[in-house]
């Protein structure tokens, strides 16, 4: 058989995958967003690590979109995508009610995170009730989907809340999701431990309420992370192998 049949019957025979994308040119809107001088110096230093200008234009979020940023954390995320969305557009910065009930300063830095954003809407609702009052276009959650399956939430609470993500999407709404990887887990008991999640099980869990694969971005993948430290171990923090998946709800 030649190579050129062999290829085109392999071609057949292998189902379509959403690919993988090294590194992603940066959108005009979102470069722009990135440059707002009200984002703190400290915030801004961090770009260069954290990739969000790559992240937000593969997520395809643009001006005039409806998100939610969930799990906000310090707003590091919100703070980028108010200019991004722009007058037009809204943000919901959502902080979880359990969250800020475990840590008070989580309220604090959502305060401070929104203060002077008349686009961002403050959320603190409990997870299992969390909902964004209109359809969104794209939800973002960053290094935070592995923490409903901390030993707080009861079995099936992860699943639970990603049906609401899912709801809260127009058809052909985007979520995207980034986290620290950790080794096969499908069961779940590493995040508990060492703060990270098994991508596979992740994207099954997902796939599970609806949401199609989208694609991967690869801008923070690091194969020197052996996924076996807790991320917040001086040996790897701020250095963590992290996937950026794209799901989509369909139309």
């Amino acid at each position: 058989m030649n190579l050129l049949v062999s290829a085109a019957l392999l071609a057949i025979a292998t189902p379509l995958v959403a690919p993988i994308v090294a590194n992603a040119q940066v959108a005009p809107a979102v470069a722009t967003a990135l440059a707002d001088p009200g984002r703190p110096a400290d915030q801004r230093a961090r770009d260069t690590t954290r990739h969000p200008g790559e992240i937000l234009t593969f997520a395809g979020i643009k001006p005039g979109d409806k998100v939610a940023d969930f799990l906000m954390g310090g707003g590091y995320w919100t703070r980028i995508l108010s200019p991004l969305v722009g007058t037009n557009g809204k943000v919901y910065a959502y902080q979880a009610a359990e969250f800020i009930q475990y840590r008070a300063d989580y309220a604090t830095e959502q305060d401070a995170a929104v203060k002077g954003y008349a686009n961002v809407v403050p959320l603190r609702m409990s997870l299992g009730t969390v909902e964004f009052g209109e359809p969104l276009d794209a939800i973002i959650t960053v290094q935070n989907y592995h923490d409903l399956h901390l030993k707080f939430a009861p079995p099936g609470a992860a699943a639970f809340i990603a049906g609401r993500l899912f709801a809260a999407l127009k058809p052909g709404g985007v979520l995207l999701v980034v986290d620290h990887v950790a080794n096969a887990d499908p069961g779940f008991a590493v995040p508990d431990a060492l703060h990270r999640i098994d991508p596979a099980a992740a994207r099954k869990e997902l796939e599970g309420v609806g949401f199609v694969f989208d694609g991967e971005l690869g801008v923070l993948r690091n194969p020197a992370d052996p996924h076996t430290a807790m991320v917040f171990d001086p040996s790897i923090q701020g250095h963590t192998d992290q996937f950026v998946y794209r799901f989509r709800k369909p139309k």
